[in-house]
């Protein structure tokens, strides 16, 4: 019983090492330097939050042909204090620039390129590129010399290699041979000792004593981050620079009118969000998980998609014959390089995602930096971490696959004349329909038309998106109100809400997919509910001269026959008579819309709303002929009040 018992502890005790080792392996990738991919040897941290090697960042600089001129020799291009740099088997088999040209670049205060000439009031300042965002970072006047050193970096780096070495004990540096492993080490001394060693090397009564051991280590750094400009140790967090800064620091110009914290402060605030977004991502390993299956999923299907889509093409073009043989090999070629750049995307996308879970990669990297109880160290780590850990939460909650598993727009159209063999390509999908501003318009409904530009691919049917610019949009795809399948070039949208504005964007699709959206444009709709009405021929003036069309919705003054033969004896500058014709819906209270097309070879139109006593007044003393200078605004009369008229 007792064996058994045992054995379950050793087993229990084994499985906790192998997750322990487990996860430290999986966060190998963070601990690697982006220019030698070995782990990190005096990391230090660059203006644009990367880490790179010391050694590394010289021999960078050395193969970008800076040249140091003058100043002052300076201490060792890292802070506080560092120690002799070892170069990784693969740096030493490059050829490196002469160490004295590198003791000047990384003494000089400033420095500047072969053949360019340096202005005397203008010193060049210092480009370092960064392998991790491909951009050029400047380091300043001093170059190396002004930046930090990574000592959580640093700290994480040796619990990897502690973790993850087998056998690897350290040895006591000042035993005779053969040494005894170490227990301890120091900081000042720079050495590890055994516990005999370090009694005899440290005795009692004297300042040795007062050293503070540490466990054996084999790369040694300094208790904290100093000031690379005064030496002094730093104590504040300049916001605006996002740097740390001394007490010597906070006088200076330099930080002006910067928003300056507390070193506390800042370490707080930093640790607070980079654990609380670490707590998040923590508590939502199962969607991790889930999208990960997911990923692979896509992959799966887009292999799948692929292997198909190759096959059809394959199958359309030899059936060409000969003569398409050198254009079948383009095509397939064009989608063996999509799907592999899809592939090479998604796959980058898992292993994002998997470095999201419990204790790899970056969270598990996260972890190790929260462990880090050094103030200035854990703000200096931890800024560039938790830019990465809210830019994989964002990933997280706005997840998408990277790529689609599509290729439907690898299809190929066949019945295109053979003459056109040697331009056959895959069938694209529409460009972006443009929108007839002329022929568009709202009113009781709103009315869409489009066309397709020039030589566009075909379209086999529309979508329309729309929705009002004065109400919130709410996040993701719904914001958007959509019609599907619209066949033809114009459409209607029915029953619009009153004095809004509204978005409209159109795109067509055929088998290759969907096109991009055309341009929106921006449609008013009436201030009121439109008011219908018809035109009622049997109230008004002149009846006899006034021709309405058969859906009574036009109305136009046609002259009589007694008007034609005057028409001779009529003088320039005469009166003419005006016509009227009332609607036949009566408006007695609220707000109503309506809107009249009057034709451009119209004399005087005039549109407005009688009052009952006015019309009956108008109809009741109405003359033949009426000036329509003087006459009035409203003529006619009819049964009812308040009827619409025009």
């Amino acid at each position: 019983m007792a064996e058994g018992e045992d054995m379950q502890t050793f087993t229990s005790i084994m499985d906790a090492l192998v997750r322990i080792s487990t996860s430290m392996k999986n966060m190998e990738k963070e601990l690697l330097c982006p220019v030698c991919q070995e782990m990190y040897k005096q990391p230090l941290v660059l203006p644009c939050t990367h880490n790179v090697c010391q050694a590394c960042a010289r021999e960078v600089l050395g193969q970008q042909g800076y040249i140091g001129h003058g100043g002052d020799p300076s201490s060792e291009p890292t802070s506080p204090a560092s120690t002799p740099s070892t170069r990784s088997p693969r740096l030493s088999r490059r050829t490196l620039p002469k160490p004295d040209r590198l003791d000047r670049l990384l003494k000089s205060g400033f420095g500047t390129y072969p053949g360019r000439k340096r202005g005397a009031l203008h010193p060049q300042m210092i480009m370092f590129p960064c392998p991790a965002c491909q951009g050029d970072v400047e380091l300043g006047e001093r170059g190396l010399a002004g930046l930090f050193r990574n000592l959580t970096l640093e700290r994480v780096v040796e619990r990897y290699r502690q973790s993850v070495s087998v056998g690897g004990a350290i040895l006591c540096q000042l035993c005779k041979p053969p040494p005894l492993e170490a227990t301890k080490g120091c900081t000042e001394c720079r050495a590890t000792f055994c516990n005999e060693c370090f009694k005899l090397f440290h005795p009692w009564g004297t300042q040795k004593a007062q050293h503070e051991p540490t466990l054996p280590t084999l790369s040694f750094r300094p208790k904290g981050l100093m000031c690379p400009d005064h030496k002094e140790e730093v104590t504040h967090y300049c916001k605006t620079c996002q740097r740390l800064v001394c007490q010597l620091c906070r006088v200076r110009r330099t930080h002006s009118g910067h928003k300056i914290t507390p070193v506390l402060s800042a370490y707080q605030a930093l640790k607070d969000k980079l654990t609380k977004s670490l707590t998040y991502i923590l508590g939502n390993q199962d969607t991790v998980q889930t999208q990960i299956c997911e990923l692979e999923e896509t992959v799966r299907h887009t292999e799948v998609s692929g292997q198909q889509a190759k096959e059809e093409v394959s199958q359309l073009v030899r059936g060409l014959g000969a003569v398409l043989e050198e254009k079948r090999a383009s095509l397939l070629q064009a989608i063996e390089e999509c799907q592999q750049e899809r592939l090479a995307r998604l796959s980058a996308q898992i292993q994002e995602h998997r470095s999201l879970l419990d204790g790899s990669g970056l969270v598990g990297y996260a972890q190790e930096v929260l462990k880090e109880t050094d103030q200035p160290c854990f703000v200096q780590a931890a800024k560039q971490l938790h830019n990465r850990i809210t830019r994989a939460t964002e990933a997280l909650q706005t997840f998408r696959p990277a790529a689609s598993s599509s290729f439907r727009h690898c299809q190929l159209d066949v019945g295109r004349e053979m003459k056109l063999l040697t331009e056959l390509n895959f069938l694209r999908v529409p460009e972006a329909p443009v929108i007839d501003t002329q022929r568009t318009f709202a009113y009781d409904q709103i009315f869409l038309c489009w066309r397709l530009p020039p030589h566009s691919p075909p379209a086999w049917h529309y979508t329309i998106e729309f929705r009002r610019t004065d109400v919130p949009p709410q996040p993701g795809p719904t914001r958007w109100q959509r019609r599907e399948e619209v066949r033809g070039t114009s459409a209607l949208l029915e029953n619009p809400d009153t004095g809004s504005v509204y978005v409209l964007r159109v795109r067509g699709c055929n088998k290759a997919g969907y096109g991009e959206y055309s341009e929106d444009v921006h449609l008013h709709t009436p201030p009121a509910p439109v008011l219908h009405f018809f035109l009622d021929g049997r109230w008004g003036t002149s009846r006899e001269r006034l021709a309405i069309s058969k859906d009574q919705r036009a109305v136009r003054s046609v002259p009589g026959l007694p008007l034609l033969l005057a028409a001779d004896r009529l003088l320039t500058g005469c009166h003419l008579s005006v016509d009227v014709v009332l609607g036949d819906v009566a408006v007695t209270q609220g707000r109503s819309y309506w809107a009249c097309a009057v034709d451009p070879a119209s004399y005087l139109v005039k549109v407005g709303v009688g009052l009952e006593s006015k019309l009956q007044e108008s109809f009741q003393g109405a003359p033949d002929v009426i000036s329509p200078r003087s006459g009035p605004s409203v003529m006619g009369g009819g049964p009812g009040p308040g009827k619409a008229w025009q």
